[in-house]
């Protein structure tokens, strides 16, 4: 018939897997009332460690361009030996130099080369003052980091007490949520998954409490409540789309 199914090698009727849906959500909603003892922390963890990681990505960042300063400063310090040996060169050149035409032109060189270390040093000084700076921001980021490791720690520690005085328990109501889930077919596990994901406090199901829709607490007509108390087929809230079941199951 339409209104069974075999699961789990046992034939339930609809009611008894309506009843089912009913009885996970009961589970369910403990389960929500525990996680909510852990507030925002898994959330805040959640930040902290972005936030870490965001800084930590921001520090690397800042000591690649200190490297890539260091190498700058490697090369015009090569740059510097280079022009004093040309200097050096060009000195020996100058002294053996038999007319005024050739002594000039070695004397522009040197001149040159003169120029390029002035420049070389004034870059070394840029490079310098920009290192100073960024290592500054580098150890207040660490800073930062520090501190926010700190607090995630605390966190961490406070949200693992949580879950350990709670594993039992959750355990507990995991264990029955498995058992009341054999009696519900593929189909009615994924619908009140989708319609719980969507509905506030996460209640998919609910019963039918002085002629309204417990979660939305619209008025359901007189035809639906029967329709609802047979139990022959999945009846939902037509303002909020909740699983409805009788009311005497409070």
């Amino acid at each position: 018939m339409a209104t069974t199914k075999k699961t789990a090698e046992v034939d339930y009727s609809m009611y008894e897997k309506i009843m089912a849906l009913y009885e996970l959500q009961k589970i369910d909603s403990q389960i929500d009332e525990i996680n909510k003892v852990k507030g925002e922390l898994p959330d805040e963890v959640q930040d902290l460690d972005d936030e870490i990681a965001g800084l930590q990505t921001r520090v690397d960042s800042i000591n690649a361009e200190i490297e890539e300063l260091g190498a700058l400063t490697r090369q015009r310090r090569r740059q510097i030996d280079e022009a004093n040996m040309l200097i050096a060169k060009y000195n020996e050149q100058q002294a053996n130099v038999r007319n005024n035409r050739g002594f000039d032109a070695i004397a522009k060189e040197i001149e040159y080369q003169e120029l390029e270390i002035r420049l070389a040093e004034k870059h070394l000084k840029e490079y310098a003052a920009a290192v100073k700076v960024k290592k500054a921001k580098a150890e207040q980021t660490e800073a930062v980091i520090a501190e926010r490791n700190v607090d995630l720690e605390a966190k961490r520690a406070e949200l693992a007490n949580i879950e350990e005085e709670t594993a039992d328990q959750v355990a507990e109501l995991s264990a029955q949520a498995e058992v009341a889930k054999k009696k519900i077919d593929n189909r009615l596990l994924t619908a009140y998954g989708r319609i719980r994901s969507k509905v506030r406090n996460g209640l998919a199901v609910v019963t039918v409490q002085r002629d309204a829709c417990s979660g939305c607490f619209n008025r359901i007509p007189p035809q639906r409540q029967v329709e609802v108390n047979m139990g022959k087929k999945l009846i939902v809230c037509e303002y909020c789309g909740r699983i409805l079941v009788p009311g005497d199951q409070e």
